[in-house]
């Protein structure tokens, strides 16, 4: 299902794009490459100069090297396009900090606190607060099993980590029916 049609003639002028990819290293590792892009559609004037249409005002890359149990071991960050070339792709190494976080505990919460406000780039601390739910993406099924017929009859790990898969609600009954928790209503 798409959004509905606008209800006025519109005019594109910026499309931010973000992407996320998951690689498996031979060394049992995994690296999270994320990367965003702000490009106006039209020419732009910014207090650093002319930015033509079509190019990146923001042209940024994170890469953050975790372990299976998703501690993060490396990063790096890259600034390709700024606003303010010479003081904005400076702050790279800042990103460094994250290194010994875990990205299941406290990750987005700490990331405001080591790189929140003039402690790093808005738009790479921005895209470092997605990168837990695009690593549990990566490791479901490859690190963690995601079926009711886990070899470890532990509870699968999505389990109450949604709305759609909170353990009293039909999908839970429906696919996956040993961990279903039926409501006990209070009379």
């Amino acid at each position: 299902m798409s959004l509905s049609n606008p209800v006025s003639r519109r005019v594109l002028r910026h499309t931010r794009a973000i992407d996320v990819q998951a690689f498996a290293r031979e060394d049992g590792l995994w690296d999270l490459d994320a990367h965003i892009t702000d490009i106006k559609s039209i020419d732009t004037m910014l207090a650093s100069g002319p930015r033509k249409s079509g190019e990146p005002v923001h042209d940024l890359w994170l890469r953050i090297t975790v372990d299976k149990q998703l501690t993060i071991v490396d990063v790096e960050a890259v600034s390709d396009a700024v606003p303010y070339p010479g003081h904005c792709n400076t702050i790279g190494p800042a990103y460094k900090s994250l290194i010994g976080l875990s990205l299941m505990k406290g990750f987005r919460n700490e990331v405001k606190q080591r790189l929140g406000g003039v402690l790093g780039c808005t738009h790479l601390t921005e895209l470092a607060q997605i990168l837990p739910t695009a690593a549990i993406q990566a490791f479901a099924n490859d690190v963690w099993p995601v079926r009711e017929r886990s070899e470890h009859h532990e509870k699968p790990f999505q389990l109450d980590k949604c709305h759609a898969l909170k353990t009293d609600g039909m999908a839970v009954a429906e696919f996956y029916p040993r961990w279903f928790a039926q409501k006990v209503d209070a009379a």
